[in-house]
């Protein structure tokens, strides 16, 4: 394992690519940055959840102050998200509670739901588009639906990213493309961001109280993510995601795979 207890370049240099890609497209976040941390640096599973959660919060608050100077954050969209992501993130951090997250059968659990979402990511991802073509149909549809579908997946949201810090990026965009087809790829990109925001923070906040993050760890993160998700965000409007999106797909799957198996 490497020594976290002092700077490392490695991990800042990990949190700026990673910053830069999520700013781009509103995805990669936790969905690399947790089985980097694992795979790369040794990292308990638990500790690392925990720890990029933090990460993403204070990350994903740089992009979103740069999203909605352009713009780009529909204020709406990211409170009915949060009206049930939090309430869901407090109530699954409170399962996590009553659970010892340093032993094996923990550390196993975490491993396989991480490596399971990483798979569903990366097939919401490359299936995108089918989706929308199959459900999307263009338009919006009726107004009180949209709104009680877009508390819904703020629920699965909250729940799945408190245990494995994965989905509110590639899961959440797809969503919302579902839900609001009308709206530019940038939107659902800025709003999505806004959103984990108060997601991450809550998690992360638990995940410290539950003792599950390292500090050392999370400011040589923040020290390359912070940087690099400005910079993301700010060329969102003129770059094309959609091959970040299938190397990123591609990635996911292989990773995912090693954390189940």
């Amino acid at each position: 394992m490497r020594h976290l207890w002092s700077f490392d370049p490695l991990l800042s240099l990990s949190g700026f690519l990673i910053g830069l890609l999520v700013g781009q497209t509103g995805m990669g976040g936790g969905s690399l940055m947790t089985p980097i941390l694992v795979l790369l640096f040794g990292v308990h599973p638990a500790t690392a959840v925990g720890t990029d959660l933090l990460y993403a919060s204070v990350t994903k608050t740089a992009g979103a102050a740069v999203h909605g100077f352009h713009h780009t954050v529909n204020w709406r969209i990211v409170g009915l998200l949060a009206c049930g992501s939090v309430p869901a993130t407090a109530l699954t951090l409170l399962v996590l509670s009553r659970f010892d997250l340093d032993t094996k059968a923990a550390n196993d659990v975490i491993s396989v739901v991480l490596g399971l979402m990483l798979v569903l990511t990366a097939l919401g991802l490359v299936f995108r588009d089918r989706l929308l073509a199959a459900f999307g149909g263009g338009s919006d549809g009726p107004p009180r639906r949209v709104a009680a579908l877009t508390v819904a997946t703020g629920v699965a949201l909250g729940a799945l990213v408190t245990v494995s810090s994965v989905g509110a990026g590639a899961i959440g965009v797809t969503v919302l493309l579902l839900l609001y087809p009308r709206l530019p790829m940038a939107v659902i990109v800025g709003s999505d961001i806004a959103h984990a925001v108060p997601l991450t923070l809550v998690a992360g906040i638990g995940h410290w109280w539950l003792g599950s993050v390292k500090w050392p760890m999370l400011g040589g993160l923040l020290s390359g993510s912070v940087p690099g998700i400005v910079l993301g965000s700010a060329i969102a409007v003129r770059v094309s995601p959609v091959v970040l999106q299938r190397v990123l797909a591609v990635t996911l799957v292989v990773v995912g795979g090693r954390m189940v198996f």
